[in-house]
């Protein structure tokens, strides 16, 4: 395995960190002398960072059930934590990876620095950092295989969200339900990892054009076993379309309700449904 790798993207304003599966750009905004400290700091937590959790790969590869597996590095506990409240159904620690790193690499960029804001994305699990007054904005993807907008979020320092993710059976992991794309917010990158994985696993109905393999099937690496994932998605009509909506909006809902997210948007064939506080912006492209 080739070492952690780091360099300025051709812009000179974005930190390009990536070691082998983890793929991060970085972004801070302050004074020069505050964003070159934040990203020397981001760095030197990097280096170790995949070693770290691949120590511990055998435990977060298991189910969360009710005793919580007892791991030590600082990203297997963010992934542990995130997945915990979900236990009650199957879901691993891996569910949370994407975002539980860049959480811990956020807090990194941090400690001890003055920025206005930054955020670090992870290939589409996202973390934020605001001080007031600062903004930033994000776009939404509704097609993971096409990258165009489909409505944007404009995050405030009054809001409590400070992780955005991004999950759909097109995606780089594997999915037991159908949605295009479900986009979570919450309080955390891990947070909303989890939650999207979940919600876009529960968008889903039978239906002779979703063609599905067990996961163990099209990959020998996967934690998932037998378990059906979904690997094409034909044409479905309006009924059937509604039914995988309105399950992944029950979903969307209890966690909503529970404080587990901020808001939701799903997205299956051009459909879109909001759950939550969803940013007005992005409210008026939805409706």
């Amino acid at each position: 395995m080739n070492g952690a790798q780091a360099g300025l993207l051709a812009d000179g304003r974005r930190l390009h960190l990536q070691h082998g599966p983890i793929d991060l750009i970085v972004e801070a905004f302050g004074p020069s002398k505050e964003i070159r400290a934040a990203y020397k700091q981001a760095r030197n937590r990097f280096e170790t960072l995949l070693a770290e959790l691949v120590v511990e790969l055998s435990d977060l590869r298991k189910p969360a059930k009710e005793r919580r597996a007892e791991v030590h590095g600082a990203t297997a506990v963010r992934m542990i934590d995130a997945v915990w409240p979900h236990r009650e159904t199957f879901v691993t620690p891996m569910a949370a990876v994407a975002g539980s790193v860049a959480d811990e690499v956020m807090e990194a960029l941090l400690i001890g620095r003055s920025l206005e804001k930054a955020y670090i994305n992870n290939s589409g699990d996202i973390a934020v950092y605001l001080t007031p007054g600062a903004t930033l904005r994000l776009g939404i993807v509704g097609n993971l295989l096409q990258p165009q907008l489909d409505g944007k979020a404009e995050l405030t320092f009054d809001r409590p969200v400070r992780g955005v993710a991004t999950s759909g059976w097109q995606g780089r992991s594997w999915s037991f339900g159908i949605a295009d794309a479900v986009t979570v917010l919450a309080i955390s990158a891990a947070a909303a990892d989890v939650a999207a994985t979940l919600i876009a696993n529960a968008v889903d109905v039978d239906h002779p054009a979703i063609e599905r393999s067990p996961a163990s099937k099209e990959d020998d690496q996967t934690e998932l076993g037998e378990r059906l994932v979904t690997v094409n998605v034909g044409d479905l009509d309006a009924e059937s379309l509604e039914v995988a909506l309105k399950r992944g909006m029950n979903e969307a809902k209890r966690m909503l309700d529970a404080g587990l997210i901020i808001a939701a948007v799903l997205v299956l064939k051009n459909e879109i449904r909001t759950v939550g506080d969803v940013p007005a912006a992005l409210m008026k492209t939805a409706n």
